[in-house]
């Protein structure tokens, strides 16, 4: 898999420099995304991406890498997750604090539908400051539902974030207990 990541990003930065696009945030999810990919059986399972600038790695695992040279192009591939191109693309995703809601939304059809597939919404740190999410957030805890929020907390974002989230999220990074859990989680692999 660590080939693979290395791969990925080699291909990513061949391929930005032609086309143009979002290279920081996608080199950012490299790792995450071959992740979700390896646990998940997609298109059963279900990722809502919520910056959709963020899924050239997804679209490079589900089939799409070829379609790069053309990317952002006219007729050519979306920068943003399409579910007409791909059926590994479950929601249209443009920009922040949107995949908790829509992931809710595509978890309680799948409930009603009767299925058991996965439903996973990927938020950024910086999309956790928009006010959909904590909606999203509040009803996901009423409902009775199977619905994972995968947080990427990479303190990346267009801006620095501030407040109540950001400060709690610090003080988790920073504290011994989670340095102690890495340290750990190091030598197990």
């Amino acid at each position: 898999m660590e080939q693979l990541c290395k791969e990925l990003r080699r291909f990513l930065l061949r391929a930005v420099s032609k086309t143009g696009g979002h290279l920081a945030s996608n080199l950012g999810v490299v790792e995450l995304t071959v992740a979700l990919e390896y646990c998940f059986r997609l298109p059963q399972d279900k990722i809502v991406w919520d910056v959709g600038h963020q899924a050239y790695i997804h679209k490079m695992l589900t089939g799409r890498k070829e379609g790069f040279s053309a990317l952002r192009q006219l007729d050519g591939l979306s920068g943003f997750p399409k579910p007409h191109e791909s059926a590994c693309d479950a929601f249209a995703a443009g920009h922040s604090s949107t995949s908790i809601s829509a992931a809710l939304g595509i978890a309680k059809a799948r409930d009603l539908q009767g299925r058991k597939n996965h439903v996973i919404a990927v938020i950024g740190d910086g999309s956790m400051t928009g006010g959909l999410a904590y909606e999203a957030l509040n009803n996901a805890g009423r409902e009775n539902t199977d619905l994972i929020v995968v947080l990427n907390d990479n303190q990346m974002s267009i801006d620095t974030n501030v407040g109540a989230i950001s400060k709690h999220l610090n003080s988790l990074r920073t504290s011994n207990r989670y340095q102690a859990f890495k340290e750990n989680f190091k030598q197990i692999r």
